[in-house]
């Protein structure tokens, strides 16, 4: 139930104007901003020197160019062309190759054939320089759709692509089922978005319980699931559950959010599990921030020291 609260509550904030407004006027400052444990920086270049911090540390990453819900044809062209630039900038920097995306920021819910003609751009420049991309799952009026265009990229032909699951939403297990049939990549997250409860389930233990149901069936037949989580205990299930099966840390990955749980990133890396980091960027990343304090409102304290030390 405090979980539902949390989320509802950090959902409602994202969106208010006035909030994201004052947030920015000391969110990503140079010397100490407070959002700055969590968001990468504000251009790709910043974006790239987290990046290389990363990887030097042995761990694998993704790059999030954070957007979404563009309003026209117009608005979804120039985050294409933002996105085809982070590819150029990507290549160029020589860091791993490997993006991630939302539908919506391509003009979803402007124009379906035009976010899919975005994308088709993305994924043609992509496999030109070996990126693999990965497409964002965003809240349930868009499951359906995203996963919809993801099949369609995939029955064209195209395997530099990837999707996201969310264990709170009651279809992912037949969603799991399907991308398993395919031979699709999932990223698998319990989800972060306030949902109906004829939609998501509701309690942590739902939620949890769900998400091992659906790593199992994951890692029992799917393509280098990527197990998104820092939950010590959806953690602990995974690796039971790969060494139970006598699977090697190479069939899958973890995966967690730049600057949540360092502690547990380096545990997972020096144990020898393969991890990915979500490193987010851009000057959109208010809604994403405020996500995240709703998935673990301890980071609450963290950004109120952050907001006092400004002072």
């Amino acid at each position: 139930m405090l979980d539902t609260v949390s989320r509802t509550f950090f959902h409602v904030l994202a969106g208010s104007q006035l909030l994201k407004s004052l947030a920015s006027r000391y969110g990503m400052r140079a010397n100490g901003g407070f959002a700055r444990r969590f968001i990468a920086g504000e251009n790709v270049d910043e974006a790239i020197a987290a990046a290389r911090q990363i990887q030097a540390a042995g761990l694998h990453i993704t790059l999030d160019l954070l957007g979404e819900s563009v309003g026209s044809i117009a608005e979804a062209g120039a985050a294409t062309r933002a996105y085809l630039a982070v590819l150029e900038s990507i290549a160029a920097a020589g860091v791993e190759r490997n993006i991630s995306l939302k539908l919506t920021q391509l003009g979803l819910t402007v124009d379906r054939a035009t976010c899919v003609d975005n994308l088709r751009r993305i994924l043609d420049t992509g496999a030109a320089k070996d990126f693999f991309v990965r497409i964002d799952m965003e809240n349930s009026p868009f499951t359906a759709v995203t996963l919809d265009v993801f099949e369609t990229m995939w029955q064209q032909g195209y395997r530099n692509v990837g999707v996201v699951l969310q264990s709170y939403l009651r279809r992912s297990e037949a969603d799991t089922a399907r991308m398993n049939e395919l031979g699709a990549r999932v990223r698998l997250v319990k989800g972060a978005y306030n949902e109906p409860k004829d939609v998501a389930y509701q309690s942590k233990a739902e939620v949890d319980a769900a998400f091992v149901r659906i790593m199992r069936l994951l890692l029992s037949g799917g393509t280098y699931p990527a197990i998104a989580t820092h939950d010590p205990a959806m953690i602990a299930a995974t690796r039971q559950f790969a060494a139970g099966r006598s699977l090697p840390p190479a069939n899958y990955e973890f995966q967690m959010l730049y600057g949540m749980r360092r502690y547990l990133q380096s545990d997972l890396q020096t144990e020898g599990c393969a991890l990915r980091v979500d490193v987010p960027f851009g000057r959109e990343w208010f809604p994403y921030f405020m996500r995240r304090l709703g998935e673990r409102p301890a980071n609450v304290g963290f950004v109120l020291r952050g907001v006092l030390g400004e002072r």
